[in-house]
């Protein structure tokens, strides 16, 4: 049982491998997790390695782009709750945002 069902939270569950976030939904998704795209991209991944290089994870606009076009970069799992979201690892991150008050 995941900790959502856990604590009886709805929650959707977004598909983005199946369906990728536009450009534009990664950048505002960014502004919710109060980080560059840069800073939340699986630079593991051999999509990384092969199509980006460290010196674009400061180009907001590319990575948002390679983000859309290869969603495997994007870390995961990330949990949005109202305007703020924030990436699930550490669980603590997620447990964080759940108790805040509205």
């Amino acid at each position: 049982m995941s900790l959502l069902q856990e604590k009886k939270i709805d929650y959707t569950i977004i598909e983005y491998i199946k369906h990728p976030l536009k450009k534009s939904e990664i950048l505002s998704l960014s502004k919710k997790l109060g980080k560059a795209p840069g800073e939340f991209v699986r630079r593991g991944e051999a999509d990384f390695k092969n199509n980006l290089c460290e010196t674009d994870l400061h180009n907001d606009e590319k990575i948002a782009e390679a983000m859309s076009r290869f969603p495997k970069l994007i870390e995961r799992p990330i949990l949005v709750k109202d305007n703020r979201g924030v990436v699930g690892r550490p669980l603590e991150n997620i447990l964080n945002l759940l108790s805040e008050k509205e």
